[in-house]
């Protein structure tokens, strides 16, 4: 694994982001950004921090969540709701560039960091609200986590198997709505470019999320039927899914008819099936899916996994092998294009993937995991401010 190469001339050498988050989505957009040069600095509770510091305790001692989407930040502790906190804020927000925040709902405006309030105070200010469900419409005050996000996106509806919705494994609505977040700041930037000024806008993890969710929609609103749940099979093509061999499981993915024909041929050895009006185009593969996974893994009973992936390889099939995270980490293109780095974190270094975004010559910022109000005293220092941010 390379350790972290000394960086200079980052795309957001300069730029400083104000963070008062928590949890996954905002910080998410703000560790892209750290990532990038900018200087994020992570505004926390006195004594407890970010509640993300505390979902477990695996990583080094620390928390899984909190040690991916942390990387290159500074935290200062502050009592945003007390008049020295409130002090340190106005001080900081003078110098910023942009405002990341992921408050309660209604928090924002209690504590004057409104879009309309702020633009006033801070012309130039980019300024980055995330929230479940928007500022308005009936939803607007309920709070919102992310697997909760995927059941009202309709995410859950689409994904398990015929007997039981299932969750996604990871938290995508927070991320899709982190990934927004981050690509809306670098829009504004350059906005600001070009305008000298400042804008405000707003994610929504359901609007976020509902994004991702529209072939689905598009599906089942204008197909009349709904999307069918099919566990680790594709819903709406066929063959496209998990299929035994001897050695484990084969992940197969058929795009055309062209595909299915050099399956049937090279890889099944039953050039009939072209043929044969059960599963002459996708849509008649799909009604009749059950039976052609009898027929492909009877076909495939005697390869074994290893040699099939190579054969469907070579016949320009594409497949692929399920992998736990740990095999992910261990993964062999991952090593072979060097994308580990080794990242400081309280509890001692780990190990972290680059941002897939490569730039020839150029490397991400990946700077240490803080210490809950490692900067606290610097950053006051340098605000010229007391050491007492909760009075």
């Amino acid at each position: 694994m390379t350790p972290a190469p000394q960086v200079s001339e980052l795309p957001l050498d300069g730029i400083t982001i104000v963070a008062l988050e928590q949890a996954v989505a905002a910080p998410f957009a703000t560790r892209q950004l750290a990532d990038l040069g900018a200087r994020v600095i992570k505004i926390e509770r006195p004594g407890a921090g970010d509640f993300a510091r505390g979902y477990d305790r695996t990583t080094r001692g620390q928390a899984s969540y909190f040690v991916w989407l942390n990387r290159g930040k500074e935290s200062l502790e502050l009592d945003v709701k007390s008049a020295a906190g409130q002090a340190v804020l106005a001080a900081l927000l003078a110098r910023a560039d942009v405002l990341v925040q992921n408050l309660a709902p209604g928090a924002a405006d209690r504590l004057g960091l409104a879009a309309d309030q702020l633009r006033g105070r801070y012309p130039r200010l980019i300024s980055c609200s995330v929230s479940g469900y928007g500022p308005d419409g009936p939803y607007r005050g309920k709070k919102a986590y992310d697997l909760l996000v995927q059941c009202e996106a309709g995410l859950l509806s689409v994904t398990g198997t015929p007997d039981e919705p299932v969750k996604a494994g990871i938290s995508v609505a927070d991320i899709a709505a982190g990934m927004y977040a981050y690509t809306g700041v670098l829009t504004a930037l350059y906005e600001r470019e070009r305008t000298g000024r400042g804008t405000s806008f707003e994610v929504a993890m359901l609007d976020a999320l509902g994004e991702w969710m529209t072939q689905p929609v598009y599906y089942s609103v204008y197909g009349g039927q709904p999307i069918r749940r099919s566990g680790a099979r594709h819903a709406s093509i066929a063959p496209y899914g998990p299929y035994a061999a001897p050695g484990g499981q084969v992940f197969l993915g058929l795009q055309n008819d062209r595909e299915w024909a050099v399956l049937c041929e090279r890889i099944l050895h039953r050039p009939e099936l072209i043929a044969d009006a059960r599963f002459g185009t996708n849509p008649d593969r799909l009604a009749h899916d059950d039976e052609l996974t009898v027929i492909i893994e009877d076909a495939l009973k005697d390869v074994p996994a290893d040699r099939l992936t190579e054969l469907l390889d070579e016949a320009g099939i594409a497949s692929a092998r399920l992998r736990t995270p740990q095999e992910f980490a261990d993964h062999p293109q991952l090593a072979a294009r060097d994308r580990w780095r080794e990242v400081d974190t309280p509890g001692g270094p780990v190990r972290a993937l680059l941002p897939p975004v490569t730039v020839p010559g150029r490397e991400a910022a990946m700077k240490p995991v803080p210490a809950l109000g490692q900067h606290t005293a610097a950053i006051l220092a340098e605000l010229g401010l007391g050491s007492s941010t909760d009075g």
